[in-house]
């Protein structure tokens, strides 16, 4: 018997969901490099191919384009694949695949041919990995009409979030936080946590707004405890969804504290933080009691990971960013 709540890293979350939504439809396919035998790169499929076999976990050959190009063409076939593209930086090759046909052909068949295809994307810095192995691109994803952009911070929101976008009959982008696939967190196996297109406060306050996705929320929660401390009150909101946005726990926020900082490990420019940000001074100018400031990596490519501390985010930077807002 099952546990009601375990306690598991993301990746053996991940591994749960992935597995429960392969034994609740046999249209489920999962499909990437080295999925299989040896359970990809981050072992977030491993055990599957054994319990599943080779027909339903696919070890596909190194070829991103061919395996998204495969993945639309099972979708038109009434099948649902799952999709792991092994690192972020390596998903270029299929780019053309995913915003020029996935995005589009549910929209170009007038709604006849749904695309129920999810794309797995560990994402983001803090491993010490090499060129193309930390990148950021969600936002390329998230400015492209026709796709959901998804993204878990938790192992809960990763066991239900990855069920959520497998029954989607819409392409989902599913962005991992590959640097917070080992620590452990609660998983309640009876009950999701939220939607999956909903933002979540995960810490409230009165003093400040504070929004992020993915490994980002670990380290505003770590701020905010920092700040507690010397009685500021910040109060923490995960995205979850990129794409579409939920707004309202957003504006809701705002208009209560009226100050926001909007925190991402990705480049500042054209992401989805100016996208918050804007909207947030759009919807909520008359709350505002101090511009709404960013927190991002530079506006450089990823630099070597000897000096990724410098580039991403830290506590630190957020704490800065509520004090110019707080001094306002």
């Amino acid at each position: 018997m099952v546990a009601a709540t375990e306690e598991l890293p993301l990746a053996k979350a991940l591994n749960a969901g992935l597995r429960a939504a392969l034994a609740a439809d046999d249209r489920v396919l999962l499909m990437g490099e080295d999925i299989g035998k040896l359970g990809g790169v981050f072992r977030v499929t491993e055990g599957l191919q054994a319990e599943f076999g080779t027909n339903r976990v696919i070890d596909t050959p190194l070829a991103e384009s061919g395996i998204v190009g495969s993945a639309i063409g099972l979708a038109m076939r009434g099948y649902r694949p799952v999709c792991e593209i092994q690192f972020d930086g390596f998903i270029y090759p299929a780019f053309d695949q995913i915003t020029s046909q996935l995005a589009k052909f549910t929209a170009r068949t007038a709604g006849a041919v749904p695309m129920p295809v999810v794309i797995r994307v560990p994402y983001g810095g803090h491993i010490g990995a090499v060129e193309h192995h930390q990148e950021s691109p969600e936002a390329y994803f998230a400015h492209t009409a026709g796709l959901r952009v998804v993204s878990p911070s938790t192992p809960n929101d990763g066991y239900w979030m990855i069920q959520e976008a497998i029954a989607s009959n819409d392409p989902v982008m599913f962005f991992e936080p590959k640097s917070r696939y080992w620590p452990k967190g609660p998983v309640d196996f009876a009950l999701s946590a939220a939607p999956l297109h909903s933002t979540r406060v995960v810490r409230t306050g009165t003093d400040v707004t504070v929004i992020g996705h993915g490994a980002m929320v670990a380290g505003l929660l770590q701020a905010a405890q920092v700040a507690a401390e010397e009685g500021i009150s910040i109060e923490v909101l995960d995205l979850r969804s990129l794409s579409p946005v939920d707004y309202a726990p957003i504006l809701a926020s705002v208009e209560k504290t009226g100050r926001l900082v909007v925190c991402q490990e990705a480049t500042g420019f054209a992401s989805v933080g100016s996208e918050i940000a804007a909207t947030v001074a759009e919807r909520a100018f008359y709350s505002l009691e101090s511009p709404v400031l960013r927190v991002s990596g530079f506006d450089t490519p990823y630099p070597a990971s000897k000096i990724e501390s410098f580039y991403l985010p830290d506590a630190d930077r957020v704490l800065e960013a509520v004090d110019r807002a707080l001094a306002f």
